[in-house]
């Protein structure tokens, strides 16, 4: 493979809401030069200040790249991207005809990487010629706030690629993470969820209540989780420490194959979260528009305590910041 440096690499998004808005963050803060491809005359004249303004308050504007907006792929100038990054609806089948229109319109050695959480990179290319240069790449919300990236191997995708991809990513100050099969939910959102059935199956018991599981994820373990993920925990703790206590919880933690009542009664009584003013919690416009400006703070100042762990941004110039390829792409 040759240089996976993001500077000056010419690079696609597809689908310029809220996520293909915040990826398109990320990658102009690598230095790599991205067009956001919206059909949306009012979402397209947003997404500019947007960008600006989010590069900015990161102190990243003065080495990023630059950013341009079209409304189709037909605008686009296909002459020398490396980098295609899709972040159009969660609806699997037009992710399989944008992808099948990518094959005729992207360069050949282009990489053809999915944001979707719901379908997997094998689904979105199947029957596809160049299946092998697809690849998954999932954000997580707000995709440039949160480190993490993962990159999901499919089926047929070429390792090489997901290596170049990793690279890449890297270079674009995230932090990722090679998903070497294609399994639902990738890495993170199965230990997500794995999280998520026992805490709900908490509150169907009675056990506990939302404010209390909250508050003994994020002040307990989830505190720790900052310093030390759960690898590195058992190391730190004692390993038969840990082995002893799973013998003991194991068999009474929940592995239901549904979720939770407690999710699904609210999914029923459209009870939905912040889009709906209602979810556990009540969200008058003034409270929920408090709680995302707390969240987002904290965010930030999470951000500024991993700093010296975060992968460094090379700046213009370095030896690294060179002209980017991925050169296996075009195999068949």
């Amino acid at each position: 493979m040759e240089n996976s440096s993001p500077h000056n690499a010419r690079t696609v998004v597809v689908g310029g809401g809220t996520m293909g808005a915040d990826v398109a963050v990320v990658l102009a803060r690598g230095g790599a030069q991205v067009t956001v491809v919206d059909p949306l005359t009012a979402r397209r004249e947003q997404l500019l200040p947007h960008i600006a303004q989010e590069l900015a308050a990161a102190g990243q504007a003065s080495h990023a790249g630059p950013v341009q907006t079209c409304s189709s792929l037909q605008d686009v100038d296909w002459n020398g991207v490396v980098l295609v990054v899709e972040c159009i609806t969660e609806q699997l089948a037009a992710k399989q005809a944008l992808f099948a229109e990518l094959e005729t319109v992207a360069p050949p050695n282009a990489v053809l990487a999915s944001n979707s959480s719901g379908f997997p990179i094998s689904a979105v290319a199947q029957g596809l010629p160049t299946a092998q240069r697809m690849l998954g790449l999932h954000f997580f919300m707000p995709a440039h706030l949160v480190p993490l990236v993962e990159v999901v191997l499919g089926e047929r995708s070429d390792p090489e690629l997901g290596a170049w991809l990793h690279a890449f990513m890297r270079g674009c100050g995230s932090v990722p993470v090679l998903v070497k099969k294609d399994k639902p939910g990738f890495l993170a959102n199965r230990m997500q969820h794995a999280l998520s059935r026992e805490a709900f199956a908490l509150i169907d018991e009675g056990i506990a209540s939302p404010e209390d599981v909250d508050a003994a994820v994020r002040f307990g373990f989830g505190f720790r989780f900052l310093a030390a993920g759960p690898v590195l925990q058992r190391d730190h703790a004692g390993i038969e420490v840990h082995t002893a206590a799973a013998a003991t919880m194991y068999p009474t933690l929940s592995n239901t194959g549904v979720p939770a009542q407690a999710l699904r009664d609210k999914v029923a009584q459209g009870t939905l979260g912040m889009k709906t003013g209602k979810g556990f919690f009540d969200w008058p416009e003034d409270r929920k528009q408090a709680e995302r400006a707390r969240y987002d703070t904290l965010l930030r100042q999470g951000l500024a305590l991993l700093a010296s762990e975060l992968p460094t941004i090379e700046p213009p110039g370095h030896p690294s910041s060179t002209e980017t390829s991925p050169t296996a792409g075009a195999r068949a």
